[in-house]
């Protein structure tokens, strides 16, 4: 009977699994045409997996509360700035099957502006008895609210009849779809943002902004994820990843990153970011596109077992590399462990 039991609770995972898989490729597969706009980036993305992947919701299993603040391009007025708040974790501390996340999202850029607030939820599915791997599928229901101050506008014709120099705002319902693999050694995650934005009916099945005004919004983007961890001594790892971010328009940006580990509490490591270019995209052939090139540092303390603080800056290496002093980013995170005792090994990702 227990022989039985084990096989038919095997099965029942297996068409779990692929019933899943099914209904998230015809999921993306719904998704609307992609227009080019590039999306909200972070160089510690691998810390900050939630903004890009529902699917990420409840990895570290406890709850896990994060801050991050990024000011792009310093030195130029009117630079992008984005602040990021975000809290997840599972909701039975013993199955750990469903893992739950909120996140809040500010976006400044000159005039414009963009709050995004997402309700993640991730469906857990444990792969092996010692229970190091699972495979992850989540969603994201959210609102973003889109700005444009027409005060802070300098047009070169004033009597343009479709400027408008008032505060304006519009609301857009958005989705997001992802599913993410993890074993103590790597890790492989999938996702599609932004899936509900379009401002035209001839690039989207979605039509939620009428505004011409407010017609400059995020559009729908593909992120794949992957990193692994390796042991180089008894004191130190070595964990390198990629990022590749696709909206099948503007250029394909890909980061690669590694970072080295010292005594599982400080890190230090380095990212480079350059765009691919993959068949012909719908954008004009411009130097300041093609060498979008940039290199950061990045610095990371495991200050106390619960308490992270992580550095980075950036330097772009195009057009901009004498007009601005860097890119700054700070991200601060916070473990909230249960009651019971941790036997948890150490999230790298």
């Amino acid at each position: 009977m227990m022989r039985l039991k084990i096989e038919i609770s095997k099965s029942a995972k297996k068409r779990t699994v692929i019933t899943l898989m099914l209904i998230f490729i015809c999921i993306v597969g719904l998704s609307p045409k992609i227009s080019a706009q590039q999306n909200i980036q972070f160089t510690q993305y691998v810390f900050n997996t939630l903004s890009v992947n529902p699917a990420y919701a409840g990895y570290k299993e406890d709850w896990y509360a994060q801050a991050a603040q990024r000011i792009q391009w310093q030195g130029i007025e009117g630079s992008p700035t984005t602040t990021s708040v975000s809290m997840d974790g599972v909701t039975d501390e013993f199955t750990k099957r469903i893992g739950l996340g909120l996140q809040l999202t500010a976006d400044r850029f000159g005039a414009e502006s963009n709050t995004s607030l997402y309700a993640n939820y991730a469906y857990r599915i444990r792969m092996n008895r010692e229970d190091t791997k699972r495979l992850c599928f989540g969603l994201a229901l959210g609102v973003t609210q889109y700005g444009l101050d027409g005060t802070l506008l300098e047009p070169v014709d004033v009597d343009d009849p479709l400027l408008n120099y008032e505060k304006k705002f519009n609301y857009i319902p958005d989705a997001r779809f992802g599913v993410y693999y993890y074993t103590p050694k790597w890790f492989l995650g999938f996702s599609a943002t932004d899936m509900f934005s379009g401002y035209d009916t001839s690039n989207s099945i979605f039509n939620w902004n009428t505004d011409s005004i407010l017609n400059i919004v995020r559009r729908p983007h593909y992120y794949l994820i992957s990193g692994a961890l390796i042991n180089l001594s008894s004191y130190t790892r070595m964990r390198p990843s990629c990022m590749i971010r696709e909206d099948f328009k503007g250029p394909t940006n890909l980061d690669l990153s590694v970072s080295f580990i010292f005594d599982d509490r400080f890190w230090v490591g380095a990212t480079y970011r350059t765009p691919l270019r993959f068949g012909s995209k719908e954008y004009e052939e411009d130097n300041s596109l093609s060498l979008n090139n940039a290199v950061a540092g990045i610095l990371q303390f495991q200050i106390t077992e619960n308490l992270r603080i992580g550095y980075s800056y950036d330097l772009a290496l195009n057009s901009l590399f004498n007009s601005q002093n860097g890119t700054h980013e700070l991200t601060v995170g916070w473990l909230l462990p249960q009651k019971r005792k941790r036997v948890l090994s150490p999230r790298f990702f």
